[in-house]
């Protein structure tokens, strides 16, 4: 998952990004380490990046 890199290329913080998205700041650090999460969180969190869900994802 490109989370974390699409997120430090936007210059966004994860308390940012969590504002941004809804979702939590400590969902987004798990998600950031294990790389897996639920699709309705990772549609939130490739919404408030401006970005597909498939860009999010693939590796």
């Amino acid at each position: 998952m490109k989370l974390r890199e699409v997120r430090k290329h936007q210059n966004l913080s994860v308390p940012e990004l969590s504002r941004r998205s809804g979702v939590s700041v400590r969902t987004i650090e798990d998600l950031e380490r294990r790389g897996d999460g639920r699709v309705s969180t990772l549609i939130k969190l490739a919404d408030a990046l401006h970005v597909t869900l498939d860009a999010l994802c693939r590796d």
